[in-house]
């Protein structure tokens, strides 16, 4: 295994993993809310009375995080190796797998274990033995 000097960035992935630690736990200690983007944005669809305000402002909380790191200049273009339909499909298929179990990886990873909750747990176990699964596949079954 060979590790890409040049785009290993433990400093900043550290500093986002705090950040984002620190959104969800001041979201459920000042809001009581749980911060999982697809339980968020899947509550906009469609909207409930009185609750619209808050996911909008956290949806385009991240959109403005982005752009706030493109204006910075720390924010870099992704290459994709797929078309936009390609793209716009796996979205799709991913919002619906997490609407499916209940939560996203971030949802249940971040939120869901901090909480202690055992189906979190059921599902970030799942979530990893698919990815090592797929890895070991990928590379050494197939590739």
């Amino acid at each position: 295994m060979q590790i890409d000097w040049t785009n290993f960035t433990p400093w900043s992935a550290a500093a986002g993993g705090v950040a984002i630690g620190l959104a969800a736990g001041l979201m459920i200690l000042l809001l009581g809310r749980i911060a999982g983007v697809s339980g968020i944005v899947a509550g906009l669809l469609p909207p409930a009375r009185g609750d619209i305000s808050w996911r909008v402002a956290f949806v385009l909380g991240l959109f403005a995080s982005a752009a706030l790191l493109r204006l910075a200049g720390a924010a870099r273009t992704p290459v994709l190796d797929i078309g936009y339909g390609a793209t716009i499909l796996a979205g799709l298929l991913v919002g619906y797998g997490a609407r499916l179990g209940g939560g996203c990886t971030s949802g249940h990873g971040v939120c869901g274990l901090s909480r202690l909750s055992p189906r979190a747990l059921v599902a970030t176990a799942a979530f990893m033995a698919s990815g090592v699964l797929t890895v070991f596949v990928l590379r050494h079954m197939l590739g």
